[in-house]
C-alpha cells in the first residue's frame, strides 16, 4: 500500500461520519503519489498526516433574538486549517447544511487553492447552520452580530481573515465588520468582501465568476481554441454564476442557463445578466421571476427532473461552468455533457463534480479546470483587498481586474507545467494538487514540527 493510500485508509476509519471531507481528501491524496515517490522527504516528515488535520477547529453557540422576540440558537464554526504560508484565509458560509465535516472539506481545499495563487495566504473556512433566506434585515443583523461576538476572539488581520461564501454577501460582511470594530476598537482589514465605503475592493464581487472564465479561456487557448462564440451552460444563480455569465458575454460567449435550488432557467437567446441581477441581488426572488420578466425563457422546476440530477447539464453546450455547490454534477450528468459535445468544464463552485464525473472528464481528454484552480479568483482578490487595506490605498477596477487576470494565468501555467513535469499533460487535477501541495509542504518542513 502506498503512503497516500495508507493515510487515506486511516482517515476513513477516523472520520467515517464526514463523507464529503473524505471525498475532498481522497481527490487530493490520490494524485500526489508521483510527487511523494519523487521526493521521500514528504513521508519522512509525515506531511500527509499533518496536512489533513486542521491546526485548530473552533465550534461555538450563537444565540440571537428573532423579530417575534423568541430566542434562537445556532452553531458557529471556524476551521483554521493551515498557516504555513500565511494567515488563515477562507470564507464564512451561512446555510442549514453547514457542519464541521463540510467546513473541513472546504478548508482543506482552501489550503491548495490559496497556495496556487502565489500569494501569502493559508487555508481556513467557517460558518454557521443559519439560513438568511426568509429572515428580515434586522434578524440577519442580529445573527451576524451574535456570530461575531465569539468569532472576534479568533481572527485578526495577520491571524485569520474571513470572507463571504454561500449565504454571506456584502450585507452580512458589513454587519460582522461593524461588530468586530465595536468589540475590538480596531479598524483593520480583518474581513474581506467589504463595502468599498469602508475598505472593500473594487472587482471583489465579480472576482470568482470572472476568474473562472479567465481560467477556462487559458485552458482553451492552450489547445488552440477559444470560448468566443461558444454556447455555455452555467449552474447556480448567486454571485459566482451571475458574474460568470457577465464575463462570458464580455468575451463573446453565450451563457444560456442558470439555476437555483428550486429550478432552472433556459434562455436560448442568452441569459440577460441585468434581469438576473435584479431578480437575485435586488428582489432576492426565485428564478420564476426571471421567466416572468423575459418572454421566451423556459423555467424547469427541479421536480420535473430525476432526483439527484440537474437539468442544466442536459442542455447542449460547448462549455460548462458548475457554479452552485458541491457534488452538483455526477457521472450521469458528465456522460450527457460529453455526449452533447461539451469540450470544457471549469468549476466555479467548490468540488461541484463527483469523483466519478471528474474521472470521466479526464478520460475524455477535455479541458477540465478543478475548483481549487478555476475558482481561486475570489480568494485571490480578497488578498488584494488585504493588500489595499494594509497600505491604506484603494485601487481602481481596471487595476484589480488586471491583477486578477494575471493571477489566474499564473495558476493555469503552474498547474499545466506541473502536470507536464509528471508526464500527464492536460491533467490539471494532478498539476494543481501537486503544485499547491509542494509549496505548503516545503514551508511546513522548513518551519519544523510545532
Amino acid at each position: 500500500m502506498s503512503y497516500a493510500q495508507n493515510v487515506m485508509e486511516g482517515l476513513k476509519q477516523k472520520y467515517a461520519s464526514e463523507p464529503v471531507f473524505l471525498q475532498a481528501v481522497q481527490e487530493v491524496l490520490m494524485t500526489l503519489q508521483p510527487a511523494l515517490d519523487k521526493d521521500p522527504k514528504y513521508q519522512k516528515y509525515k506531511i500527509l498526516e499533518r496536512i489533513v488535520e486542521p491546526e485548530r477547529a473552533i465550534s461555538f453557540r450563537v444565540e440571537w433574538v428573532d423579530d417575534k422576540g423568541e430566542i434562537q440558537v445556532n452553531r458557529g464554526y471556524r476551521v483554521q486549517y493551515n498557516s504555513a504560508i500565511g494567515p488563515y484565509k477562507g470564507g464564512l458560509r451561512f446555510h442549514p447544511s453547514v457542519n464541521l465535516g463540510i467546513l473541513k472539506f472546504l478548508g482543506f481545499e482552501q489550503i491548495f487553492k490559496n497556495s496556487l495563487t502565489g500569494l501569502a495566504i493559508g487555508g481556513g473556512k467557517g460558518g454557521a447552520d443559519f439560513d438568511p433566506k426568509g429572515k428580515s434585515e434586522v434578524e440577519v443583523m442580529r445573527f451576524c452580530q451574535a456570530f461575531m461576538n465569539e468569532l472576534f476572539r479568533h481572527i485578526g488581520d495577520t491571524i485569520d481573515v474571513p470572507a463571504g461564501d454561500i449565504g454571506v454577501g456584502g450585507r452580512e460582511v458589513g454587519y460582522m465588520f461593524g461588530q468586530y470594530k465595536k468589540l475590538t476598537k480596531s479598524y483593520e482589514g480583518v474581513l474581506t468582501g467589504k463595502n468599498v465605503l469602508f475598505g472593500g475592493s473594487l472587482a471583489r464581487t465579480e472576482a470568482t465568476g470572472y476568474g473562472n472564465v479567465y481560467f477556462a479561456q487559458s485552458m482553451m487557448e492552450s489547445r488552440g481554441d477559444s470560448l468566443e462564440g461558444k454556447t455555455c451552460v452555467v449552474s447556480g444563480a448567486g454571485n459566482v454564476a451571475i458574474y460568470c455569465c457577465e464575463k462570458l458575454w464580455q468575451i463573446g460567449a453565450k451563457p444560456v442557463t442558470v439555476c437555483d435550488s428550486r429550478g432552472m432557467i433556459y434562455d436560448a437567446d442568452g441569459i440577460k445578466v441585468d434581469v438576473l441581477k435584479q431578480v437575485k441581488e435586488v428582489e432576492r426572488a426565485s428564478l420564476t421571476r426571471y421567466a416572468e420578466l423575459v418572454p421566451g425563457a423556459k423555467y424547469t422546476p427541479v421536480t420535473d427532473y430525476p432526483a439527484g440530477r440537474n437539468a442544466v447539464w442536459s442542455v447542449p453546450c460547448e462549455a460548462a461552468f458548475p457554479c452552485a455547490t458541491q457534488n452538483e454534477l455526477n457521472l450521469e450528468d458528465a456522460k450527457v455533457l460529453l455526449a452533447n459535445g461539451c469540450k470544457c468544464v471549469s468549476e466555479g463552485a467548490n468540488m461541484p463534480s463527483t469523483l466519478d464525473a471528474v474521472h470521466a472528464f479526464l478520460e475524455a481528454g477535455i479541458c477540465y479546470g478543478p475548483a481549487k484552480a478555476a475558482n481561486a479568483g475570489g480568494v485571490a482578490t480578497s488578498q488584494l483587498e488585504m493588500a489595499q487595506n494594509a497600505s491604506m490605498q484603494a485601487w481602481d477596477f481596471e487595476t484589480v481586474d488586471n491583477k486578477l487576470r494575471g493571477i489566474m494565468k499564473h495558476i493555469f501555467t503552474s498547474a499545466s507545467e506541473t502536470a507536464k513535469e509528471f508526464g500527464n499533460a492536460h491533467n490539471l487535477v494532478l498539476g494543481a494538487n501537486i503544485a499547491g501541495f509542494r509549496k505548503v509542504a516545503d514551508a511546513m518542513i522548513a518551519q519544523g514540527v510545532c
